[in-house]
């Protein structure tokens, strides 16, 4: 049959593209769809207005709140998914992050698996994503088996100074890892230039190590991998048993196609892989697909961040800004013992990402001296998992996303932090929100970071997905992206995602093998 494969993998962002590669060698006819179309190559790219102003790469997709009204979320559906539009900050978990917690607000709960678990996956995620970074420079990273396979990106001069007014101030600043194709001693032989149009922004240059760069295309240079794109999965139907899931029902540029794969995967994103869960709901599974725990699309996260720009006393002309991260207040700080989370830069801004914020906050200043003097900042703080944030479908299966922010005392105290240090960095003392990436507090229409909705564990009772990131009650189906995780932790999650799909990718390609012999 032409539409049989051994495995299926439904998106091709971090989970599902990088598990498509890992799976190409094993000789076994594996399909990817995906949604979206390739992003188009083009001068916008790197656009300021195109990109942040005119949302020309957000896809169209209306979902609602809880309240029933809709909004238009910051998603991208093109091959490579999420990651066209990241800022390649490829962080570890921290080894604490996987167990339990205490917040503010609450707990957050163990993982099933350990940071040991993962230690070597990341490691091969470094490596494949191309990420570069220095050990030892972070007093909250875990341990590693090898260094970072890439040395770090350089500071330019104003951020080299900020760099060491932190060290002064007696704080620990580290080289963000950062996953881009640059040689830092060579810049000729790779394609990144470290332009000022990274964060954000699709890469022009396919110099960001995105899910298309990294894994999709070199995947589909087997020849028995293959790919349709503008295919929308809207249904995955099973056997009579309810046990497996025996075709994957996808509208293909307005035609309805039917797929069937030995091992199916969804990939979708946190939202989007809980909506197809939900969509395929049947006499088996009449809550949804693999939800007879009742926990699809529940527990959804999505960081409580913060993009906030100061004004440098000096100007501050760097281009690649993203390459400082802190982590001294990640587990606490001398009178709140709780964890509060991570500073990180990112990109920098430019004159038109100001137009809202302007007038209010800095009267009389041009755009473009503002952006001049601008040094960007992303706070982010752990949200909680709490079941009643979570994904449901109105009757014509369109997303409804209910969320109530949560652990805020963390968030202000991040932000605090670093408004009482800007005078003793060269900055002035006030910070302003950058709207640009969709306000003071990104709100939820800021999915940029979304996990949940399938977390993974031992009970079945309690979560959809076993430690193989496997469906509890079906026996060929698995959810590959953020998903799976039952906590979020304060750092991006690009990365873990990465991680595990390498994990089950393993995993996969063994049952493959037993299946073959």
């Amino acid at each position: 049959m032409p539409n049989q494969y051994d495995v299926i993998i439904i998106g091709t962002g971090a989970g599902g593209g990088t598990l498509a590669l890992r799976l190409a060698k094993s000789g076994k006819k594996i399909l990817m769809l995906e949604r979206g179309p390739y992003l188009p190559r083009e001068k916008q790219n790197w656009d300021p207005v195109d990109v942040f102003v005119h949302n020309r790469y957000v896809s169209k997709d209306p979902w609602k709140d809880k309240d029933g009204k809709t909004f238009e979320p910051g998603v991208h559906y093109f091959v490579g998914g999420a990651t066209k539009m990241y800022g390649a900050a490829l962080f570890r978990l921290r080894k604490e992050d996987f167990g339990e917690l205490k917040h503010h607000d609450g707990i957050s709960p163990a993982w099933p698996i350990g940071y040991d678990d993962f230690e070597p996956y990341y490691t091969e995620a470094e490596e494949l994503y191309h990420v570069h970074g220095v050990r030892g420079e972070d007093p909250t990273e875990p341990k590693a088996s090898k260094p970072y396979p890439y040395g770090p990106i350089e500071h330019e001069p104003r951020i080299q100074k900020l760099n060491d007014d932190l060290i002064k101030g007696g704080y620990h600043p580290f080289h963000a890892p950062t996953g881009i194709l640059r040689n830092e001693q060579h810049p000729e032989l790779e394609p990144c230039i470290k332009c000022d149009t990274c964060d954000g922004y699709p890469c022009l240059t396919h110099a960001k190590a995105d899910a298309e760069t990294i894994a999709v295309r070199p995947a589909l240079k087997y020849p028995n991998v293959t790919m349709v794109t503008d295919a929308e999965v809207v249904q995955l139907k099973t056997s009579a048993s309810g046990r497996e899931v025996t075709e994957v029902i996808a509208n293909v540029k307005g035609k309805t196609e039917s797929y069937s794969g030995s091992i199916v995967v969804v990939s979708a994103g946190a939202a989007n892989s809980a909506r197809i869960l939900l969509m395929s709901a049947n006499d088996k599974h009449p809550n949804g697909l693999a939800n007879g725990s009742d926990q699809v699309g529940r527990n959804y996260m999505f960081h409580n961040s913060q993009a906030v720009v100061a004004l440098s006393v000096e100007p501050n002309l760097t281009q690649f800004q993203k390459t400082i991260s802190l982590n001294d207040f990640y587990f606490g700080e001398p009178g709140f013992d709780y964890p509060i989370g991570n500073i990180q830069m990112i990109g920098k801004s430019k004159g038109p990402m100001f137009k809202s914020d302007a007038p209010f906050f800095a009267p009389g200043f041009a755009l473009e001296q503002m952006a001049k003097h601008a040094v960007d900042f992303w706070l982010t703080t752990e949200d909680l998992p709490d079941p009643n944030n979570r994904v449901t479908l109105t009757r014509d299966k369109q997303i409804v996303l209910s969320y109530t922010f949560n652990n805020v005392v963390a968030t202000k105290r991040l932000y605090t932090r670093l408004h009482a240090m800007l005078e003793h960095l060269g900055l002035h003392k006030h910070l302003i929100p950058n709207s640009v990436y969709l306000g003071k507090v990104i709100p939820i229409a800021g999915v940029g970071h979304q996990a949940g909705t399938c977390r993974f564990g031992t009970d079945p009772k309690t979560s959809v997905l076993d430690t193989n990131c496997k469906a509890h009650e079906l026996d060929n189906l698995y959810v590959v992206d953020t998903s799976f995780f039952p906590s979020i932790a304060a750092v991006n999650p690009s990365l873990t995602a990465i991680a595990m799909a390498l994990r089950v990718g393993d995993h996969i390609n063994e049952r493959l093998k037993r299946k073959g012999e």
